[in-house]
């Protein structure tokens, strides 16, 4: 749904930007291509309400209907006062169930009574535009490419050619207001970040990506269009969409959570960002032609430049976590220095360049994208809420709840509550060693290790010595832990109580058995060293030695490789499954040549 228009004093026409919600992160790759919606005045209301009498037309960039769009010709249709055509790719329209009276979406019975259509249009062919226009009074202009995919010749041809083309057809058509959805990023130079910037800062040297180029190119263009013919036109510079019907920030965010690559934090995490609830958006653009249909408000909106934000400005990565949270998967909580990732980013980039023309994928790390996670990015909404009368209608919390419940079907899946890891190791005490379910255990048995392993081993040492020494040292850490107060900096230490070293008559005759059994299987050595026969002797000497050597390393190749399989099973799992696929169909494939032979 690339356009819309819709009926005022005059007409109205509008483009919507579906790639804003993704300037903002780094897994965002949803191409992005021109459409149009086109919103028409309803006769009824024109002559019911001549002072409202309005018409407009809507244009988004993503192939499809629109995010902020759609959500904007919802509001539109609600409001009474307008008939919506749609105008997109597409030989049809197609309706998802929320939108065929599934969901409460006002668009299908819209076009069932007449009060929305659906035209065929191409932003980039101008013909198509005029046509789309004819009739309209007021444009919102919204398209937009996918601003991940850094390709110059693809942003101008829609953010600058395609925006030529709507100002054009506007005049043509006689249009009376243009309302062009920019963005933030044309005033980010993708170094240095932005705390509560307003529109009175310029537009960069140099800028962050092609998109933010191409995007401040075509504010340019509607602002200098501005009087031209009549025609009066702003723009407006939504910050970080979200909400309901987005597929490209939540989703995304619950791809990556699934694939174990949102544990870590880019930066220190204390960079502030300005979200926007979508609802918000689409009221900050009807308050701008409300802004632009008066003649008192539209001298100072006219040829103007709005920052329309939630006003409630939130440390980014604690966005994410009350995203992933809300939706039951872990927050992220490594933090990696953007000096460490910045150099790989560059790599990555790099590589892209050398080998994209063979087919590379875009890369989802990228400096542009390391610069927008790890910097601040706030705006100040004040010009908007004075000129334009805007202010948010729905809340950061409020946008947050609405955007986490119309995700059910991406919530976490329920973990298992015994992993298969804990079964192959007995689910007991040793499950919960070696799993790290008991990290004090572990910490424990750990250190235990390293001192046997030390004192047995790696020094040297004859095996009484060895036991002598660790028994020197079991003494010295009781008696050390004796004398330590109950209580230090805060922390409880648990005290070992007398019982503890209490051993019944059966625990005191099992060891002396093996004492004695330990003892009775040294002399047979001897004996049998005596009589000449070392093959045993010897089995035993390099079983002996194997365990030694083996031990340092086996150990935590142990407890990590376990705790890593808990932690990623079901991949784990899946890649051993596809592994053996491959090798069946290599070794059926193999026999059937054999066969052939």
């Amino acid at each position: 749904m690339n356009a819309f228009v819709a009926h005022f004093p005059s007409s109205i026409h509008l483009l919507n930007d579906g790639a804003l919600t993704s300037s903002f992160s780094a897994s965002f790759l949803l191409k992005v291509l021109p459409a149009l919606v086109i919103v028409h005045a309803c006769l009824p209301i024109l002559m019911l309400r001549r002072r409202r009498r309005r018409g407009g037309a809507v244009v988004r960039g993503d192939g499809g209907r629109g995010f902020a769009a759609r959500h904007l010709v919802e509001m539109l249709l609600r409001s009474g006062e307008w008939c919506v055509r749609v105008a997109d790719l597409a030989p049809s329209l197609a309706l998802d169930p929320r939108e065929d009276g599934g969901g409460g979406s006002p668009l299908g019975a819209a076009l069932l009574s007449g009060r929305a259509a659906y035209v065929s249009a191409d932003l980039r062919n101008r013909q198509q535009v005029v046509k789309a226009f004819l009739g309209a009074e007021v444009v919102f202009h919204m398209a937009a490419p996918d601003s991940s995919i850094n390709n110059y010749q693809l942003h101008y041809s829609v953010n600058v050619e395609g925006t030529k083309n709507v100002i054009d057809a506007c005049i043509e058509c006689k249009v009376k207001r243009l309302i062009y959805t920019s963005s933030p990023s044309v005033i980010f130079d993708g170094v240095h970040g932005i705390f509560n910037g307003d529109e009175s800062m310029p537009f960069p040297e140099k800028f962050n990506d092609s998109y933010s180029e191409t995007k401040a190119e075509g504010e340019k263009l509607v602002i200098k269009a501005n009087g031209r013919n009549g025609l009066l036109t702003c723009c407006i510079r939504p910050s970080s969409i979200f909400g309901p019907g987005d597929k490209l920030l939540v989703p995304s965010l619950v791809a990556a959570a699934r694939a174990g690559k949102l544990k870590f934090i880019v930066g220190d995490g204390n960079n502030l960002y300005d979200f926007t609830y979508v609802e918000n958006v689409a009221h900050g653009h009807v308050c701008a032609e409300r802004a632009l249909a008066s003649e008192e408000t539209a001298k100072k909106a006219a040829g103007q430049a709005y920052f329309i934000t939630n006003m409630q400005p939130i440390k980014f990565w604690e966005f994410v976590s009350l995203v992933l949270e809300g939706l039951g998967y872990e927050r992220p909580s490594i933090k990696i220095p953007v000096s460490v990732i910045m150099p790989v980013a560059h790599l990555v980039e790099w590589t892209y360049r050398a080998l994209s023309r063979y087919g590379m994928p875009v890369p989802q790390l990228t400096p542009s994208r390391i610069r927008l996670l790890s910097c601040n990015r706030t705006f100040n909404g004040s010009k908007a809420k004075d000129q334009l009368g805007y202010e948010p209608i729905v809340s950061l919390e409020d946008g947050l709840k609405k955007t986490i419940e119309s995700y059910s079907h991406l919530r976490a899946r329920p973990r298992k509550q015994i992993s298969k890891a804990s079964i192959y190791l007995g689910n007991g005490n040793f499950a919960k060693t070696v799993l790290w379910k008991d990290k004090k255990q572990t910490f424990t048995v750990l250190l235990l290790l390293a001192a046997v392993y030390y004192h047995l081993f790696a020094c040297g040492y004859t095996f009484i010595t060895a036991m002598a020494k660790l028994l020197s040292l079991a003494a010295l850490f009781l008696f050390i832990h004796g004398m330590l107060p109950t209580r230090i900096l805060g922390y409880n230490i648990e005290k070992l109580e007398p019982s503890d070293f209490h051993a019944s008559q059966e625990k005191a005759r099992q060891l002396a058995f093996s004492v004695s059994s330990s003892w009775n299987s040294v002399v047979g050595i001897i004996r049998s060293l005596c009589k000449g026969r070392i093959g045993h002797y010897f089995c035993g000497w390099f079983s002996s030695y194997w365990f030694s050597t083996s031990l340092e390393p086996c150990i935590p190749l142990i407890f990590t490789a376990f705790y890593v399989y808990e932690k990623w099973e079901d991949s784990i799992d899946s890649l051993f499954d596809d592994a053996a696929s491959y090798i069946l169909k290599l070794k059926s494939s193999a026999a059937e040549k054999l066969f052939r032979q």
